[in-house]
């Protein structure tokens, strides 16, 4: 699931990972806290975001998936893809539910 980032960004995931936003679930406007519980219900892997502050409004070791922050210049699709190759090596580590940053 994503939070924040550029409505394109999902598509820049390969198939076999299944992607969607918060507002296409329904959840926009959500608390993160509420949005880490109702994400983890519905099965996600992890929540990936460019939401810096949720590092610092989570308890790590209380999370009930994996958060993924994308730290880019600018929330700009162009700037955020590079990334999407290490938010699948994440993924595909199967990762403890702690708070993951990555940058370019």
């Amino acid at each position: 699931m994503t939070k924040s980032v550029p409505r394109r960004l999902p598509a820049t995931f390969p198939d076999a990972f299944r992607v969607h936003t918060v507002p296409q679930m329904g959840w926009f406007g959500t608390g993160n806290g509420k949005l880490l519980r109702l994400a983890a219900d519905h099965g996600f892997a992890a929540l990936v975001t460019v939401d810096r502050g949720m590092a610092h409004e989570q308890n790590p070791s209380d999370l009930p998936v994996p958060v993924i922050i994308m730290l880019g210049v600018r929330n700009r699709l162009q700037e955020l893809q590079p990334l999407v190759p290490q938010v699948i090596d994440i993924l595909s580590r199967r990762p403890r539910n702690r708070i993951y940053h990555l940058s370019a």
